[in-house]
């Protein structure tokens, strides 16, 4: 297949990218150039900031692709540019959309695309909502050949998934577990949850490109297994070989005390304070050789070997060190 990428470089298309040409596809990315390190050799760059639409309609000119996916469309004028840029260019286009976007709270803990939409804690959800009317409407109207696809936690070598971090990643949460200090994990975390390691998530997606049954659909692609939140840190502890040292904090609470740098309330109010267990029976219909055979523990694992081994990856985060430290004093207080 002929295909093209907006964006390119994120935690789930980095492994999509790699399994197409590791599959034998034409890949090209739009993206701004400033992270082409990552891509896998036989991708062709173009150059652009996706929001210079003249720009990009002249890259593309004389381009037509078998599927175009947007993995950098937040709101609904970037659907709206994409629909011009691509009506007639593409055989599919695949819109990133979110899981957080199922209706929260769930009115029953297994989700599946009958789910309803409906996301009131959540800007970023909302907003992926309204892309995603948006561009069934133009399907139904229009016969623009979407397919929507839904991930949630997706995780890969360069992060570890965690429910309470600050803005410069994961690093400065296991700093803390290395250094014997404890960590916040939200509500009492018994919260079930649903981790999937991107080289698992790209299964699934190849396989809906090109895949005329997936045009007019909206999937999710997630793993099957089913943790507490409680079981993630003790996997992240256990693959650093240190004790877990856990606070407890409702997630009412840390929302509660966010300030301009730690936006909780909709991260955790509208996503990870939900229960959720995904059923990705509409994925391996779509997709019937599809199965997730990274398991958390053994995933996480390899994050964090390559975490301690790539010091660039390692990105201290004082700022969060301290609302941490103060946060965890005035619970503990606030518990005595």
């Amino acid at each position: 297949m002929k295909i093209l990428f907006i964006g390119g470089t994120g935690t789930i298309s980095t492994a999509i990218s790699k399994l197409l040409i590791a599959q034998g596809h034409e890949l090209y990315l739009i993206n701004r150039g400033t992270r082409n390190d990552v891509l896998p050799a036989g991708a062709h760059p173009l150059v652009a900031d996706i929001h210079d639409e003249a720009k990009v309609a002249s890259l593309i000119a004389d381009l037509s692709f078998d599927c175009v996916a947007d993995f950098i469309a937040y709101t609904p004028p970037d659907v709206e540019r994409d629909v011009r840029l691509f009506t007639g260019k593409t055989r599919q286009y695949i819109f990133i959309s979110s899981a957080s976007a199922y209706q929260k709270p769930l009115s029953h803990y297994r989700v599946t695309e009958a789910t309803p939409l409906a996301n009131p804690y959540w800007q970023y959800s909302r907003d992926k909502i309204a892309c995603e009317n948006l561009l069934m409407d133009v399907y139904r109207n229009e016969q623009f050949p979407v397919t929507i696809v839904r991930p949630s936690y997706t995780y890969d070598e360069r992060k570890v998934p965690l429910g309470v971090h600050g803005t410069n990643g994961s690093w400065q949460v296991l700093k803390r577990m290395l250094d014997g200090k404890p960590v916040i994990i939200h509500g009492d975390g018994t919260a079930l949850w649903t981790m999937t390691h991107s080289s698992d998530f790209a299964k699934g997606f190849v396989g809906l490109m090109g895949n005329i049954h997936a045009v007019g659909e909206a999937v999710h692609i997630t793993s099957d297994e089913v943790l507490t939140w409680n079981q993630i840190y003790e996997c992240i502890a256990r693959a650093l070989n240190v004790p877990l040292k856990a606070v407890h904090i409702a997630s009412e609470y840390l929302a509660a005390h966010s300030n301009s740098d730690y936006h909780f309330y909709g991260g955790l109010l509208g996503d990870k304070a939900v229960s959720v267990v995904f059923d990705n029976t509409k994925l391996k219909t779509l997709v019937p050789d599809f199965v997730a055979t990274k398991r958390f523990d053994q995933g996480v694992k390899e994050t964090i070997d390559h975490i301690l081994t790539h010091p660039e990856l390692q990105r201290a985060d004082a700022e969060f060190e301290a609302w941490s430290d103060a946060l965890v004093v005035k619970f503990n207080t606030a518990a005595q």
